[in-house]
C-alpha cells in the first residue's frame, strides 16, 4: 500500500479537500494524492458532463475526483464488498452520491451487464491490483460491446514493468508517465470510420422512421 494513505483526499473542485476513508487491509493500492494531482492535470483538470466508468474503483477516488472537478455521472465496479462499502461511504460523505451508481463485480462480467444496459463512457479509470496484466485487451472489450464514446479518455495505472502498446482496437496513447512504481498510461479513444459509417447509417435508419 502506498505510503501516505491514509492522508486520501479529494483535490480540487466540488469536494476539494473532502478527506477519503481508505479500505482497510492491504489488498487495495489508492492512488496517492501526488500522482492523482499529476494525472488530473493531464486530462483534466476540469471536466464537462462526462461520463466516466471506474472499473477497479477500489476507494473510488479517481471516480470521486472526476465528479468532484465536473463530471455529470461515475458509476463505480469493485469486486470487493469492502471496497463497495467504503466507496459508498466517500460518496456520501463528499455528497457526490446522487451522481454515481455503485456495484460490486467481477470487471468482465459488469462490463457485459453494461453493454446489455446501453452504457457510453467518456471517461475509463483502470486501476486494478498488479497481478492483472490485461487491460489492453479490457479496454478492447469495451470498444468493441460499444461503451466507449468517440473521443473517450482511458487512464491504465500499472507497474512500470507491464508493457502496454501505443495503439491497439482505435486508442493511440497520448501520455506515459512514471512515478516511482507507479505508471500512467493514458489513451485517447477514436472510432474506425467503419464504426462511425455503421453507427451513421443507424441514426439514419432512426430519422427515416
Amino acid at each position: 500500500m502506498h505510503n501516505g494513505v491514509e492522508n486520501l483526499r479529494v483535490i480540487s473542485g466540488q469536494a476539494k479537500g473532502h478527506p477519503l476513508k481508505a479500505v482497510p487491509g492491504s489488498n487495495t493500492r489508492p492512488t496517492t494524492d501526488k500522482v492523482k494531482e499529476s494525472l488530473f492535470s493531464i486530462i483534466g483538470p476540469y471536466f464537462d458532463e462526462e461520463r466516466v466508468l471506474d472499473l477497479f474503483a477500489g476507494t473510488g477516488g479517481l471516480g470521486i475526483e472526476a465528479l468532484s472537478r465536473g463530471a455529470s455521472s461515475a458509476i463505480f465496479i469493485d469486486a470487493s464488498p469492502q471496497s463497495v462499502e467504503v466507496i459508498r461511504r466517500n460518496l456520501a460523505s463528499t455528497r457526490l452520491a446522487e451522481r454515481a451508481e455503485v456495484y460490486r463485480n467481477d470487471a468482465r462480467r459488469a462490463l457485459k451487464l453494461l453493454e446489455r444496459a446501453g452504457k457510453t463512457f467518456d471517461l475509463i479509470f483502470l486501476d486494478p491490483p498488479y497481478v492483472v496484466k490485461d487491460c489492453d485487451a479490457l479496454l478492447g472489450e469495451m470498444a468493441s460491446k460499444g461503451l466507449v464514446a468517440d473521443g473517450a479518455i482511458a487512464v491504465v495505472e500499472h507497474h512500470p514493468d507491464v508493457v502496454y502498446g501505443d495503439c491497439f482496437a482505435g486508442y493511440e496513447r497520448t501520455k506515459f508517465a512514471t512515478y516511482g512504481e507507479i505508471a500512467l498510461s493514458i489513451y485517447r479513444y477514436q472510432l474506425s470510420d467503419e464504426a462511425e459509417s455503421v453507427s451513421s447509417s443507424v441514426e439514419e435508419e432512426a430519422t427515416e422512421r
